[in-house]
């Protein structure tokens, strides 16, 4: 089993920032549109320790796994991780509720995935706000 880790990285304060990622399911296998029942995602702000506030208006959110689910990897330029490629892309809707609104707190976004069979899949990121 791989460990379980916060994907790390940074987002402007009162802007939207693009999540990237390769999710598979617990037999390794590359989630495709099929596989996924639904997704959502929450953003909070992680205090010291355990507590977390959630941000208003991106709690529990539903998405549509065709906007942001690829059957096949995507290879772009967008993509620096590796070669092999990502297969989950969300781009934080921030028109109408801002998601990262304090410049230097620490935010985790998390999402949730209910595959079609099978356990749901849990993967998060945790963003510093400059």
């Amino acid at each position: 089993m791989a460990g379980a880790k916060d994907i790390q990285g940074t987002v402007f304060q009162q802007a939207t920032a693009t999540f990237m990622a390769r999710v598979e399911n617990s037999a390794g296998v590359n989630l495709n549109q099929a596989a996924v029942a639904s997704i959502k995602y929450t953003v909070s702000e992680v205090g010291r320790g355990d507590t977390a506030s959630t941000i208003a208006g991106h709690e529990n959110v539903t998405i549509d796994k065709a906007s942001v689910i690829f059957d096949v990897l995507q290879t772009d330029a967008t993509w620096t991780v590796d070669s092999i490629g990502y297969n989950f892309r969300h781009e934080i809707d921030v028109s109408q509720y801002e998601a990262f609104p304090k410049a230097g707190d620490i935010y985790q976004v998390r999402y949730e995935v209910t595959p079609a069979t099978g356990q749901k899949i849990v993967f998060r990121f945790q963003v510093r706000c400059i």
